[in-house]
């Protein structure tokens, strides 16, 4: 059965609204069409890894399993291209699935699989006279094809005997011919409306090791014919695709109607795929910038790319809820990133613990705080989450402060540190500028500052008001980082849309890499599975491969302003 992993929280998540595929599916159920069973599939080429568009059709599939008393969702890997496929990429998928909170239990399966059941299954329609080897090279079966308003033409060898036909195919698999030298065809209508259904190749010629039947196997079913099969062999009640296979339903339920397998026959059914903006979810245009080293591979945290989210921070609950936000529908759009973003901020805030690091440190000398002191400050864990608890933060003579939290000499309305002024220091004391250090280039090295000792957080006297409270880091106990900044690859809101080469519209500034940051101590230890918010500048996570105990990074994962929110006037 299809099942979400299990976690503290998981189960608590609302059921997805009604749409037009649910109630497809509770109109079956009703009719008992299919026994009242439930059975969707989830059907990935190996050819890459899984996007955030792959990450809706799981929880759809799962989804409407899950939702339905003995449901079922199968994971199957649409394995008959093997020049394009790896081993890799079936561990990827498998892993992202999981992470996303999904469990397919004993049902995974291969369409290779079933190569011996797809070869007789085609031997069936050359005998039925429904099929036939072609000569015609891959060139001439697209000049023969015509157009949608031109007619095919037929093709020579569309009238071989079954005989003929049966003893090509049959030397065909026995590797007597090149690649290219014959495909076998169904025979249909070269004067349909819909070009899928003039003549489509249903085996073609293929000597290239597959990555799990080895040599075995040198022809190879093409998608249409090996998709319909495979959903009949294992019982697929609702096979839902996206969009752009609605042309191929006809060729689907052709197939199947010309063979002897089980009734009812699965029903395929279309919803729109979706299109994020600023990227591209194409896995042959991710696959370019992961091999021109445009990006530096599959999990870049700048790649929509399951595993890319992941790295970057994303939690598998932001994503089925973005998931389920978006909803599912017959019309192809445009959906704002901004709306991922905030369906992940809504996440973060409730769960990521609140800290503080300085990421472009200056450093503030407090004249007045004893040199040897260190207070151990309380602080709140997250405001969002009472059973968070609280943290001690060591506060001394010298901090780090942000260096955009200071200005020499400021403009009207900047209520930040400024010579003479005063802010808050968070969960600490009233800080006030009084003289600026610079260096030999004139630049500002120091600030030396004050603090009203009477002010300190909590305290009875605290109650003095100033404009603007900072976040800082002591000094002696702050911890070295690198942070990486992301931000969206793309400039255009579609960089790959018709006549644009999308590579031209690559973001110069999607990542800035911060040396020399400062974080507070109780991140010593941080757990890359752990996201915090850094107070006022966003929420982070300590990346999975390259942070250590003793060489800290971190990557932003989203920054603290919604626009997506803003927009919606929330």
């Amino acid at each position: 059965m299809a099942t979400l992993n299990s976690s503290s929280d998981q189960n608590l998540e609302p059921a997805a609204a009604s749409d037009f595929i649910r109630d497809i599916v509770t109109e079956d159920i009703k009719t008992n069409k299919h026994g009242g069973k439930v059975i969707t599939r989830f059907p990935p080429e190996p050819n890459g890894y899984l996007h955030i568009g792959h990450a809706k059709s799981i929880c759809l599939n799962f989804g409407i399993a899950q939702e339905n008393q003995g449901g079922i969702c199968h994971l199957r890997f649409d394995d008959t291209n093997p020049t394009r496929e790896d081993v890799e990429y079936v561990d990827s998928i498998q892993e992202d699935v999981r992470w996303l909170g999904f469990d397919w239990g004993n049902n995974m399966f291969y369409a290779s699989d079933y190569f011996e059941k797809l070869y007789y299954y085609a031997v069936e329609l050359i005998k039925l006279g429904k099929a036939y080897v072609c000569d015609l090279s891959g060139e001439e079966m697209i000049a023969y094809r015509g157009a949608p308003s031109i007619p095919g033409k037929e093709s020579p060898y569309r009238n071989r005997s079954v005989d003929e036909n049966l003893d090509l195919f049959a030397r065909m698999r026995a590797g007597e011919f090149a690649d290219g030298a014959k495909t076998l065809r169904a025979l249909i209508d070269m004067t349909s409306p819909n070009i899928h259904m003039r003549d489509p190749a249903l085996y073609r010629i293929r000597k290239f090791e597959h990555h799990r039947t080895g040599n075995a196997w040198c022809i190879y079913p093409m998608y249409d014919y090996a998709h319909c099969l495979s959903d009949s062999i294992e019982r697929i009640t609702h096979s839902i695709c996206t969009l752009e296979f609605e042309v191929h339903r006809p060729l689907y339920d052709w197939i199947l109607e010309q063979l002897s397998v089980p009734r009812p026959n699965p029903r395929q059914i279309e919803f729109a795929r979706l299109n994020l903006s600023y990227t591209v979810m194409s896995k042959r245009k991710l696959l370019q910038l992961v091999q021109e080293g445009l990006v530096v591979g599959w999990d870049d945290p700048r790649m929509p790319t399951v595993a890319g989210l992941r790295r970057r921070g994303f939690t598998p609950e932001a994503i089925r809820h973005f998931c389920r936000r978006i909803g599912v529908t017959k019309f192809n759009g445009l959906t704002d990133v901004a709306l991922l973003e905030h369906s992940l901020r809504e996440d973060l805030n409730k769960r990521a613990n609140r800290v503080m690091a300085v990421l472009r440190p200056i450093k503030v000398v407090i004249e007045n705080y004893p040199e040897s002191q260190v207070e151990q400050l309380e602080a709140v864990n997250n405001p969002e989450d009472s059973t968070a608890g609280t943290r001690k933060i060591p506060f001394s003579r010298v901090i780090y402060i942000e260096q955009d939290d200071f200005m020499e000499v400021p403009p009207k309305k900047f209520f930040r540190l400024s010579p003479g002024n005063e802010v808050r220091l968070r969960y600490a004391y009233i800080l006030k500028c009084v003289s600026v250090v610079k260096n030999e280039l004139g630049q500002v090295a120091e600030l030396r500052c004050t603090i009203d000792p009477n002010s300190k957080s909590g305290g009875t006297t605290a109650g003095r008001k100033v404009k603007a409270t900072i976040h800082w880091v002591s000094a002696a106990h702050a911890l070295n980082s690198e942070v990486r900044l992301y931000d969206r690859l793309f400039t255009v809101e579609q960089p790959d849309a018709e006549g644009r080469d999308f590579k031209e519209f690559m973001n110069s500034k999607s990542l800035e890499v911060l040396t020399g940051c400062k974080l507070e101590p109780s991140l010593a230890n941080a757990n890359p599975e752990v996201r915090y918010q850094f107070e006022r500048l966003g929420y982070f996570r300590a990346d999975p491969k390259d942070s250590k105990a003793n060489s800290l990074v971190f990557n932003r994962t989203v920054t603290l302003r919604d626009a997506w929110a803003k927009e919606q006037g929330h």
